[in-house]
């Protein structure tokens, strides 16, 4: 399921790079459609509402430095209740940003892989249902990683540049970055894909893997759910 999951995102960033539309992928790499975004005057809305009731702030200590995300309960209900979870159960402690792709053009970065692999086991196949994608794939948005429909788990990454081609993939943002996206942009991308194309063996051998083989990733030293 994880190379799978890492197939449908390796497609998405080939796109991204060349510069064309999104496109149907045949095969068990196939993504899930989602419901149009609503629109106005034929453009789609991306304008961030002001928090809600159910929304949360989570703030991300990084060998980087700090950033915070804002999660809105009303944008991907489903996936912001499951980041919730996870977060609480400190699931994304020692987590390395494993696929950091800057180049040829800013794309994403993406992380979610425990460090642990007996920690990762326990999660690996919790799926969730699919949200419909009621917001853009913006720079700041962040959104779970998906290998089709309801597949989504553990892997989240956030955009570095306007994805809006993932948005009739399905890949439903439920969050944005309200402070550090300097600290998320220069996170280290000089290994770019090499490491997410490894996820085999980060799953079944965690950090002392990546640390092995990739030493200069950077990582999440804690996250925590803040007022």
């Amino acid at each position: 399921m994880q190379r799978r999951q890492w197939l449908c995102l390796a497609l998405v960033g080939f796109l991204a790079g060349c510069g064309s539309g999104p496109g149907h992928v045949k095969g068990d790499t196939a993504v899930t459609k989602a419901p149009p975004l609503a629109k106005e005057d034929g453009e789609i809305q991306q304008v961030a509402g002001e928090a809600g009731s159910g929304d949360y702030k989570v703030k991300f200590e990084t060998s980087a430095g700090n950033f915070v995300v804002l999660v809105h309960s009303d944008w991907a209900p489903l996936g912001a209740e499951r980041f919730r979870e996870l977060v609480t159960e400190k699931f994304y402690d020692d987590c390395k940003f494993f696929r950091v792709v800057q180049k040829p053009e800013p794309f994403m970065v993406q992380f979610g892989i425990n460090g642990d692999p007996k920690v990762m086991d326990k999660w690996r196949e919790e799926k969730i249902k699919d949200d419909p994608v009621r917001k853009s794939n913006k720079k700041g948005y962040i959104t779970f990683a998906t290998s089709g429909k309801n597949s989504r788990t553990t892997q989240v990454f956030i955009n570095y540049t306007n994805n809006s081609r993932l948005d009739d993939m399905g890949f439903a943002p439920f969050g944005e970055v309200i402070e550090g996206m300097d600290v998320v942009e220069k996170l280290y991308s000089v290994y770019g894909e090499a490491p997410s194309k490894q996820q085999g063996r980060i799953q079944s051998e965690g950090n002392k893997f990546l640390e092995a083989n990739f030493p200069n990733l950077d990582s999440i030293k804690k996250a925590t759910i803040v007022r």
